[in-house]
C-alpha cells in the first residue's frame, strides 16, 4: 500500500464514478481520455484494488469504488480548505481606493458584486508608492495608480492589470484668474506653482509625473507643504495659500473650489490595479474582472488623439513591457 497517493489520481476516479463514462469524465477534467485512463489505472494498481467494470457499453464502479468514494471526497474537500486557506481566501481582501469618492470605489463595488460571498475591504491611505509596500510586506492585497512610477524593486513583487487613461484637471480656488475657464490649456499654468504632493512619502509616482508634465512649460511643482486630509481641511489650506492642485477629472468637489480640465494637450493620468504578485483569492479574481469588463464599456484604454502620457506608462499601459 502507497504512503501517499496524488490527489489527481483522486480526481480522475470521482469523475468517473460521478460521469460512469470516461469520455464524459475526461472532458469534465479537461484532460485526454488516455491520460484519464492511465490515472484510473494507476490508482488501482497503488490501492491493489479493482475500482471499475469495463465493457464497451458501459463502465461500472465495483463495491470497492462504491466504499473508497466518500473517503475519496473528504480528501479532496480538505485538500481544497488547505489551499484555501494558504491562498487567503477565506479572509477579507483589502483594496486601497486611494481616496473617497474616486471611481475605484465603484470598481470595488461592482467587484463585490461579481463575488458576493467573499469580503472586500476599502482603504483610503492614497498614493501607491505607499500602498506597494504594504501589498509587498502582505499588510494590503491592491491599490490602484501609475504602475511605472514605481520603483523597480517595488515592482519585482507586484503584478499589474492597466486599467484607464484618467484625464487630468486642476484644481483651483474660487476667485482664481482662470476659474472661469471651462477648460485649462497648459499653457496657461505657465508661471504658477501647482501643488503634486511634493514631500509625501506615499506619492512619489505622482509628483514625478507632475514634473514631466510641467517640464519646458514654465510651470512649477510646489515645495512640500503639510498634507490637509478632509473636505474642511483642504478648503482652509486652499484658501490660505490659493495655490492650484493638480488632480484628475474625477477628483470629487471641495468647497471653496472649482475643478477644471486640463486641455492643449490632455494630460493622461494612467491607472493599473496592482497586486502581489502569486496572490490567488477569489476576490482579486472578480475586482480584475470588475476593472476589465469596465474599462472594456467605458473605452478607458483609449487614448485621447491629442492626449499626453509618459513612454515609459504608455509602453506598460499598452501591454508592450
Amino acid at each position: 500500500m502507497p504512503r501517499d497517493i496524488e490527489p489527481r489520481l483522486l480526481r480522475s476516479f470521482l469523475a468517473v464514478v460521478e460521469e460512469l463514462h470516461f469520455t464524459r469524465a475526461a472532458a469534465r477534467l479537461h484532460v485526454a481520455q488516455q491520460a484519464l485512463s492511465r490515472d484510473v489505472r494507476r490508482l488501482e494498481r497503488e490501492l491493489g484494488v479493482e475500482l471499475f467494470v469495463r465493457t464497451t457499453r458501459q463502465v461500472t464502479p465495483t463495491p470497492d469504488a462504491e466504499r473508497l468514494a466518500p473517503y475519496a471526497r473528504r480528501v479532496l474537500a480538505a485538500q481544497d480548505e488547505l489551499l484555501a486557506a494558504a491562498s487567503g481566501a477565506g479572509r477579507a481582501l483589502l483594496v486601497d481606493v486611494n481616496s473617497p469618492g474616486l471611481v475605484f470605489e465603484r470598481l470595488l463595488a461592482r467587484a463585490r458584486e461579481l463575488a458576493p460571498d467573499c469580503e472586500l475591504m476599502a482603504r483610503y491611505e492614497s498614493g501607491l508608492t505607499g500602498a506597494a509596500g504594504e501589498i509587498v510586506a502582505g499588510r494590503l492585497d491592491a491599490s490602484f495608480g501609475r504602475y511605472a512610477g514605481l520603483d523597480a524593486t517595488l515592482r519585482a513583487g507586484l503584478d499589474q492589470l492597466p486599467v484607464r487613461y484618467e484625464p487630468m484637471a486642476v484644481v483651483l480656488p474660487d476667485g482664481h484668474p482662470l476659474a472661469g475657464l471651462a477648460e485649462v490649456p497648459l499653457d496657461a499654468l505657465a508661471g504658477e506653482s501647482v501643488y503634486a504632493g511634493a514631500g509625501n512619502p506615499r506619492t512619489p509616482e505622482w509628483t514625478d509625473l507632475a514634473r514631466r508634465l510641467f517640464a519646458g512649460r514654465g510651470i512649477e511643482v510646489a515645495p512640500p507643504a503639510p498634507l490637509a486630509v478632509g473636505a474642511e481641511e483642504f478648503r482652509r489650506v486652499m484658501a490660505k495659500t490659493r495655490t492650484p492642485v493638480l488632480a484628475v477629472v474625477d477628483f470629487p468637489a471641495m468647497p471653496g473650489c472649482v475643478l477644471r480640465p486640463l486641455v492643449d494637450p490632455v494630460p493622461l493620468s494612467p491607472v493599473s490595479l496592482v497586486w502581489r504578485r502569486g496572490l490567488r483569492h477569489p476576490g482579486l479574481d472578480a475586482l480584475r474582472a470588475a476593472c476589465a469588463r469596465t474599462a472594456a464599456e467605458r473605452g478607458w484604454l483609449r487614448r485621447p488623439e491629442r492626449g499626453w502620457v509618459p513612454a515609459a506608462d504608455e509602453m506598460i499601459m499598452s501591454g508592450r513591457t
